[in-house]
């Protein structure tokens, strides 16, 4: 019997020890922090055996393959520990593989796998892409960052088809996995700090979405992404291209006046006015392209996507409208944890706005949106433990100007208690209070979604 070590028991570890369990293996389960009850309850009623603020070699050593939460890197130090005693003292001197839940899924499905990464975009992209599906009565599942884990799903459902959101930490633990569609969005800095400060780490990680595709399979991608372009030009992929952007005449999606046009094959164009899709901003309106395709290469009809454009209301914590509050808008993007996706939330702004930035830095470069936030913000609010970055690059807020040359004012806090107060103290009639910032959230908060519902709470106390 096969030794499975499952490293991380949260949505992902549950679901790969479970699909384990079924398929035979002599499955043990090992996280470093506490277990959060409900997951503690399922291992429980699964009979499958745990520790946790721990991982005890011991019982770890032996593993046959390890499949690890996308939140541990590679070089943990259990990991590297059970490496180093395989190669020297074990009796087969070879690498313990360690790889992805998601991998270990894939095994057991012959389910169509449409599966979406980037830097911004992922949810919106995948989640319309799910509502699409949904809406034609396809057996859908949702997976990766959203929905139920991958294996729990291949376990206990069975669909036809996964539309599966990967983040870069996940693509680096797969191999073997073919995704039927695969779509990249973009490519911007982000998560520097796992991949060495190496930029070109992260592309690699993003470009394995493309790992195994064959001829028959489908690559959709932004066109006028100067990084994917570039990677285009050095890689031989062997997936059929479908380009979207601007209109140039060869993308199989494009933008021209105010109009998309979807045409995964020119017969079955569909053109939609953009002043009829639900989810606003010319990042959506990307969004919309690459979701279009992905629903036209599985052959769904063009009214059921026109239908799902219209409708379908975005997710949470990006861009999400909060409330009113004697005329200043509040607007919830706690979702928006790099520079690139705080920059299309600016962009979207159409009102004098009060920018909340700060949390866990991520090797950010600011740079990028400085000159939305000097066309659109004249406020920003730093809301985070550690702030020096925001200071030396926005300014201090005692009269000390950054290197971003922004000119407002600067609000400088810690909690979110006085970065709500302060920003809405700060903004004027008509202005907008947006939360877009910039980075990871686990200086204060538990995640972004904690974050997110926070400060609607404290908006919705003013």
């Amino acid at each position: 019997m096969k030794r499975l070590i499952v490293l991380g028991a949260g949505e992902s570890g549950c679901g790969a020890a479970i699909l384990a369990k079924e398929k035979g293996y002599d499955v043990f389960v090992s996280d470093m922090g506490q277990i959060k009850p409900a997951y503690k309850a399922l291992l429980e009623q699964n009979d499958i055996l745990y520790e946790e603020g721990q991982h005890s070699f011991d019982r770890l050593k032996d593993a046959d393959e390890i499949v690890k939460s996308p939140g541990i890197p590679n070089n943990a130090p259990i990991i590297v520990q059970i490496q180093e005693y395989r190669s020297i003292f074990a009796r087969e001197k070879q690498v313990v593989p360690v790889i992805s839940e998601i991998e270990f899924a894939a095994r057991y499905t012959n389910a169509k796998m449409i599966c979406i990464t980037g830097s911004n975009g992922k949810t919106t992209t995948t989640s319309l892409i799910y509502d699409i599906l949904r809406r034609a009565g396809l057996n859908v599942g949702l997976a990766g960052n959203i929905g139920n884990s991958l294996a729990l799903q291949v376990a206990r459902e069975n669909h036809d088809y996964y539309v599966i959101e990967l983040s870069s930490f996940q693509l680096d633990n797969m191999y073997d996995f073919r995704a039927d569609i695969a779509i990249l969005l973009n490519i911007t800095p982000d998560h520097l700090d796992r991949y060495d400060n190496k930029f070109q780490n992260y592309v690699d990680a993003k470009f394995r979405i493309t790992r195994n595709q064959t001829a028959d399979d489908a690559f959709i991608y932004w066109a006028e992404d100067p990084v994917i372009d570039r990677e285009l030009h050095r890689l031989n992929l062997s997936a059929t291209l479908y380009p979207f952007g601007d209109d140039n005449g060869t993308n199989a999606a494009y933008m021209s006046g105010e109009n998309i046009t979807i045409a995964a094959q020119k017969n079955l164009a569909l053109t939609v006015p953009c002043d009829t899709i639900a989810i606003k901003g010319k990042h959506n309106r990307l969004n919309s392209m690459a979701a279009g395709l992905a629903a036209q290469l599985l052959h769904i009809d063009n009214d059921i996507i026109r239908d799902s454009f219209r409708n379908f209301a975005g997710v949470p914590h990006r861009l999400q409208y909060v409330a009113t509050v004697r005329d200043v808008r509040f607007i919830n993007d706690s979702k928006a944890t790099n520079v690139n996706s705080c920059w299309y939330a600016l962009e979207a702004m159409t009102t004098p706005t009060v920018l909340i930035l700060g949390g866990k830095d991520k090797g950010n470069d600011y740079s990028e949106i400085d000159a939305l936030v000097k066309e659109k913000c004249h406020t920003i609010v730093y809301m985070g433990l550690h702030n020096e970055k925001l200071r030396e690059h926005f300014g201090d807020g005692k009269g000390n100007i950054g290197t971003s040359g922004f000119e407002g004012k600067i609000i400088d806090t810690d909690n979110i208690d006085d970065a709500v107060r302060l920003a809405y103290n700060a903004a004027r009639p008509g202005d907008t209070v947006l939360l877009s910032p910039c980075c990871a959230s686990f200086d204060l908060f538990k995640s972004y979604e904690d974050r997110g519902e926070q400060f609607m709470q404290r908006v919705r106390q003013l």
